[in-house]
């Protein structure tokens, strides 16, 4: 099966809050929105990656319903009817069920990739062929697939996946059985997940037909089947918002990894030679920005002495930060608001956020 004969869609989950990527990311504006590092935010690359591979047509966004003007006015070209707006916060479950129920609808029996829009993925030809030979086996094997990636370092934000057998090299793409997912560990367990050789970091994006995908969350998910296919049937009528707000509201929230993949038969991943970065918060962000001579990452004027270590973002780039005597800092200015705090305390902001959100 060549990449003409593939019966393709390409879904991007793009409804995450970003909540470690305050004060420029927020509520209103999250980070897939955001222009972190040239002329196009996150999620125009994430629709930038595929768009040679599939027509607009072909390219289902799914949302948080508060975000679909911002991905109409960043992606002019997908069609309306393909921007779907979640009414309520109901996980990656739900996400993954209602586009593959959207899909079955409309195209039949495709197969579909599904991406998320918050990753910064090089170089672009390597991914395309890692996920077209990830399809066709998914359509020859009626398999689940994910994208395993190497670990770099024993990382605690990212759940793992244990590597099986080898199924096929396919010119230079290693397919592999998985033995089983596993949640985000502590650090101790992460370093004997990387040291063992066998264990990828689980990337969260999948590919799969809609009917093997639809099979496993009727089994282990079967309410999210029903309500969600009962939905569907109105889709793109008058009663289509109506209908997914009555059947978000009879949803748990559940990860399609916890839900589904960790319970589900004939699951098997890519090992992804790509270079991958989920840019999870500000500390993610270093290895993306220029360092000065002393060994500080900033975006924006910067006037150092004796400060080393530091990462300073301001939204305005014309913007000038002053730093003296210190090192080990994340200093963010976004509008109004300014961010410092240690490097070792970032991953608090999510913290921060919640309080302030009940303050």
């Amino acid at each position: 099966m060549n990449e003409n004969e593939l019966d393709l869609v390409v879904v991007i989950m793009a409804g995450g809050v970003g909540t470690r990527f305050w004060p420029l990311s927020t509520e209103e504006k999250p980070k897939q929105f955001l222009n972190l590092f040239g002329d196009r935010t996150l999620l125009q690359k994430s629709f930038d990656r595929v768009s040679n591979l599939v027509t607009p047509e072909r390219i289902l966004v799914l949302t948080n319903a508060a975000f679909v003007s911002i991905v109409k006015e960043q992606l002019p070209q997908i069609p309306v009817e393909n921007i779907i707006g979640e009414p309520t916060r109901r996980d990656t479950a739900a996400a993954v069920a209602l586009a593959a129920a959207l899909c079955r609808k409309r195209f039949g029996n495709p197969v579909m990739a599904t991406l998320t829009a918050d990753h910064l993925i090089e170089p672009v030809d390597l991914f395309q062929k890692t996920l077209l030979s990830a399809a066709r086996r998914a359509v020859e094997d009626n398999a689940l697939y994910t994208f395993g990636i190497e670990p770099t370092y024993p990382a605690t934000a990212y759940g793992y996946l244990e590597r099986g057998p080898q199924i096929v090299d396919d010119q230079g793409i290693e397919h592999f059985h998985l033995v089983r997912f596993k949640e985000k560990p502590d650090v101790e367990t992460a370093r004997q997940y990387v040291e063992s050789g066998s264990f990828y970091w689980n990337s969260g994006m999948f590919v799969w037909t809609a009917d093997a995908i639809l099979k496993q969350i009727e089994t282990h998910l079967p309410n999210h089947a029903k309500v969600l296919s009962d939905a569907v049937v109105f889709d793109q009528t008058p009663q289509w918002n109506h209908a997914l707000k009555a059947a978000f509201e009879l949803l748990d929230p559940v990860s399609i990894d916890f839900g589904v993949m960790e319970k589900a038969q004939k699951v098997c991943c890519v090992a992804s030679r790509f270079s991958w970065r989920d840019v999870g918060g500000w500390i993610a962000l270093k290895s993306c920005l220029p360092e000065d001579e002393t060994g500080n990452y900033c975006r924006g004027k910067t006037l150092t002495l004796d400060a080393t270590n530091n990462l300073v973002f301001c939204e305005d780039p014309e913007d000038t930060t002053v730093l003296i005597g210190v090192k080990d800092l994340v200093i963010v200015r976004a509008g109004s608001l300014t961010l410092i705090t240690h490097k070792d305390r970032a991953e608090d902001l999510k913290k921060l956020v919640q309080s302030m959100k009940k303050k």
